[in-house]
């Protein structure tokens, strides 16, 4: 027994069938542009991972000054 009931020899049939029909340049330059789909996809993902990260710095950035600022009013506020 294969998978959810279907054997070996069946999957063997079905896969002789596929090359029959498609050829094996055009299974080949599936597989390709699909491995390259793939990697486009990985990249993209990644990237917007690195722009969150950038976006969540910039405002860490942001409230780090923020607080400097106010540091800043409060000491020129009790000089007075």
């Amino acid at each position: 027994m294969g998978f959810g009931g279907i054997s070996v020899w069946q999957l063997l049939i079905v896969l002789v069938i596929v090359i029959l029909l498609f050829g094996t340049k055009k299974l080949r330059s599936l597989g390709g542009d699909l491995g390259s789909a793939i990697r486009s996809f990985k990249s993209s993902v990644r990237e917007g991972e690195d722009e969150k990260k950038d976006e969540t710095g910039n405002l860490k950035h942001d409230n780090e000054a923020e607080q400097h600022k106010q540091q800043h009013e409060e000491h020129d506020s009790t000089k007075r």
